[in-house]
């Protein structure tokens, strides 16, 4: 195995469940083992992305620098990744989307992302939950390593009902601190307005890809 992919295995392995689950701000991954999940993201990030009102977002894959995000938000993403993971270890699906979406208000509310970014950091967090689920493994092809999804069913993982409730708390916490949810007009045939799960397209369809 190359240096890069041990070194993300290794923090792959300290972020998994293992006695109780630590917040968010502990265990930090090194900058190198940051830039290998945002390369192993890149990897799996794909040339276009079609929105639920059916419009094309297209990703130039020769373009990788004007598409990847600065380090200390890759990080933020990953720690969110991290935060899905254990729930959907724990069986907490709607926590799970929650989490996601909440994260990717946070992102939306900087008004800074293109909408490639945006398709980016939210495959940033899908990388980071295949990766800590087993559903990512690195194969050898012409003597490099390279990350590919997994079909087969990912390893049982065991969840306490501490964890999951600690799980629980701190996804409920880290959505309380985000950005709330946008809230659509009232058609004109209907008297009340209707609240919706995400502040862009990208994270409906993002959040509904984890499944």
């Amino acid at each position: 195995m190359n240096t890069r992919a041990g070194v993300v295995l290794a923090g792959v392995s300290a972020l998994t469940l293992l006695g109780a689950v630590a917040p968010a701000s502990a265990q930090e991954l090194s900058e190198h083992a940051v830039k290998s999940f945002m390369d192993y993201a890149w990897s799996l990030t794909p040339q276009q992305f079609s929105k639920p009102d059916g419009s094309v977002i297209q990703i130039d894959k020769n373009k990788k620098d004007e598409v990847i995000v600065p380090l200390d938000v890759a990080r933020e993403v990953i720690k969110a990744g991290r935060l899905s993971a254990h729930a959907q270890i724990c069986d907490l699906a709607d926590d799970q989307i929650s989490n996601h979406r909440a994260m990717m208000r946070r992102e939306d509310a900087k008004h800074k992302w293109t909408p490639q970014q945006m398709v980016y950091i939210s495959q940033l967090h899908l990388t980071t939950v295949m990766l800590l689920t087993g559903r990512i493994k690195l194969v050898e092809k012409e003597g490099d390593k390279e990350v590919v999804v997994d079909e087969k069913k990912s390893p049982a993982q065991t969840c306490t009902d501490e964890q999951r409730a600690k799980v629980k708390e701190l996804i409920t916490a880290y959505v309380a601190a985000s950005p709330p949810p946008r809230v659509a007009a009232a058609p004109p045939t209907s008297g009340a307005p209707t609240a919706t799960g995400s502040t862009t397209p990208v994270t409906e369809s993002a959040a509904d890809t984890k499944k």
